[in-house]
């Protein structure tokens, strides 16, 4: 953990403090730094000031690559979604921002770039409940579950900016603004966490159940098959999220149509033919037995 509080020390005077950890852009290493916030209602906000420097701090950087970091405020922690606001949401937060905290606005006057304002959200989809967890088989429809969720609000959030797009086509209107970062951050979490799960269930899930279940092999390569598709669609959508903003939203939204097709399809075959072998297996599994330490 950093031990200097230079500009943390600076920013905290009429703001509270957490410990925000984000993994490395370049390295995918934790860094956790100490920022002051401010609240807005029950939003929580961060301004990257940088002590009015005229580059963005590196944990910024880092979150645009990962944007679901991990915060400590107390005695509590827990994982959020982290959106930098934009337009005139962003100057209402930095405004808000500056009446707790006026030395923000001083560091503002010290550089020429805009300072980011950064909306830390529910990293879980709207309407997420947990549900009772006493199964291998109730853990992987948990995670079935909510990656169906974050798809379903990625497109909802999509197909409502395409809904906009089309009531500004007037020949007065501004000019149509690309995919926001609201709708990037979002997809851009999905993205990282579908290709985690498929990753452990590759590495350790499936061959797991294949040394059980010697005659299921067809299963698992029509599994694997479709893991191999969803990654495809997966580095595309990938390719469009790189940039800040998504240079191309008609190809985003023909992409993220076919990542619903596909995985929506991929994970009802698995329920129908994986999750039912793992009813029987407790979760979380039971820790290994101690060896025995009697007199050899």
């Amino acid at each position: 953990m950093p031990t200097s509080f230079d500009e943390t020390t600076i920013e905290s005077e009429g703001a509270d403090l957490l410990l925000l950890t984000t993994t490395g852009a370049r390295s995918g290493t934790e860094r956790t730094t100490p920022l002051g916030y401010v609240r807005h209602g029950e939003l929580i906000l961060l301004i990257g000031s940088g002590s009015g420097a005229p580059g963005h701090p590196g944990w910024y950087h880092d979150l645009l690559a990962h944007p679901v970091v991990r915060v400590e405020i107390g005695t509590s922690t827990f994982q959020v979604l982290a959106v930098p606001a934009e337009g005139d949401r962003r100057d209402e937060l930095f405004a808000h921002a500056v009446k707790r905290v006026p030395g923000y606005a001083d560091y503002q006057a010290r550089t020429e770039r805009v300072l980011p304002v950064v909306v830390l959200e529910r990293a879980d989809p709207e309407g997420w409940r947990p549900g009772e967890v006493r199964t291998l088989a109730d853990k992987v429809m948990e995670v079935h579950t909510w990656l169906r969720g974050q798809l379903r609000q990625v497109a909802a959030e999509a197909d409502a900016h395409f809904a906009g797009r089309a009531d500004r086509r007037g020949p007065d209107e501004p000019p149509v603004p690309g995919l926001g970062l609201q709708i990037r951050q979002r997809c851009l979490a999905f993205c990282q966490a579908l290709e985690f799960h498929h990753t452990s269930e590759d590495g350790h899930l499936f061959p797991g159940i294949a040394r059980y279940h010697p005659d299921v092999g067809d299963t698992f390569a029509r599994l694997d098959e479709e893991h191999r598709a969803v990654a495809r669609i997966q580095t595309a959508l990938a390719e469009l999220l790189a940039g800040i903003a998504i240079a191309e939203p008609d190809r985003f939204r023909a992409e993220l149509a076919r990542m619903s097709a596909e995985l929506n399809a991929h994970l009802d075959y698995e329920e129908e033919t994986i999750v039912p072998l793992l009813a029987d297996v407790p979760w979380p599994p039971a820790p290994p037995a101690e060896a025995a330490t009697g007199p050899s």
